[in-house]
């Protein structure tokens, strides 16, 4: 991991110096300021990943300074803490409600100090983490959604997937890291798609066996498109392989029963479900109650016995009496 940056600012030469060597023995990069516009200064050219600051400081004190750093967007989710000799309850409760992230009370012991960094870094990772999965997720949904506007498809198809295949795969205990690659797979299990041609997307009518031929290899073709995207390549068995069958009649590569992925597998169900409670170019929209009729008559044959139970769970919980009977 690339060094991490503290800022450091205090007016005190001989507490500024000694932060900055503890820091460093720490393996931080550091910089250091004076006071609050110093800071802003050393700002313009060295966005810090942290700012430990003073608040009794000349020039500039640590609450105008802070309030001049969370003024610009592009440096509002870097974590603030004061390091004052200022302790009083009505400092801590003003630093509180500004927003400041921590607040120590000099003299800090070295671990306590060395501590809190620590843990505040790892904290605003694990937040730019966050909203940049969030991000990127709501950034492939609006393209999957304008791919499967060519077919008409009812608005939301890829949400509801995506949230039918969650609450499958939590229901089933799947972990975190299978969750997040079923997310993203459920999301794009159509992106293939793209390459149909448009009369093929949108026929009333049976396909004859070139449409039909074109459309099946949508699957093999949304996971090749994908392939060299590396934060996606554990849902690509999810798009290659979600009309697969149970019994081995699926496609694009005919497996059969647990051969499959589990994430296709459970996406195989939801992508079933939402389709048949949809209206489509090609049928007419089904009742709550037909589509799990349709789901059960398919269990064992096209979809994964224990993913049926899962989601008739999964449907009685949303909704408690209208999946218990059609059982």
């Amino acid at each position: 991991m690339p060094e991490r940056t503290i800022l450091i600012v205090e007016d005190h030469d001989i507490l500024r110096e000694g932060l900055q060597i503890l820091l460093e023995a720490e393996n931080y990069n550091v910089v250091t300021a004076a006071h609050g516009k110093e800071a802003l200064l050393q700002m313009e050219s060295t966005i810090p990943d942290l700012i430990l600051s003073d608040i009794s400081m000349p020039e500039m004190d640590g609450y105008e300074f802070y309030e001049q750093v969370r003024s610009h967007p592009e440096w509002m989710a870097i974590p603030f803490i004061f390091l004052t000799a200022r302790g009083d309850r009505a400092d801590l409760f003003t630093s509180r409600k500004m927003g400041v992230e921590d607040y120590l009370v000099k003299p800090v012991e070295r671990q306590a100090l060395v501590t809190t960094i620590h843990s505040r870094l790892e904290r605003s990772q694990q937040l730019m983490l966050a909203q940049l999965q969030q991000t990127y997720e709501a950034s492939l949904i609006m393209l999957a959604n304008a791919i499967e506007l060519r077919d008409r498809y009812t608005r939301g198809h890829v949400e509801r997937v995506m949230t039918f295949s969650v609450k499958i795969a939590e229901k089933l205990g799947l972990g975190e890291s299978q969750i997040n690659a079923l997310r993203f797979g459920a999301i794009l299990h159509d992106i293939g798609k793209i390459s149909v041609r448009e009369n093929v997307l949108r026929k009333a009518g049976p396909l004859d066996v070139d449409e039909w031929l074109e459309m099946k290899q949508h699957a093999e073709i949304g996971a090749s498109l994908l392939d060299n995207v590396p934060f996606l390549e554990a849902a690509l068995p999810i798009i290659l392989h979600h009309h697969e069958r149970w019994d081995g009649m699926g496609y694009p590569n005919g497996l059969a029963g647990e051969a499959i992925p589990l994430e296709a597998r459970i996406v195989a169900v939801a992508d079933a479900y939402d389709a048949m409670t949809s209206s489509r170019v090609y049928h007419n929209e089904n009742s709550r109650d037909q589509a799990l009729e349709e789901i059960l008559a398919g269990s064992g044959t096209r979809y994964d016995p224990q993913i049926v139970e899962a989601f008739l769970s999964v449907l009685e919980a949303d909704a408690p009496g209208d999946a218990s009977k059609i059982l």
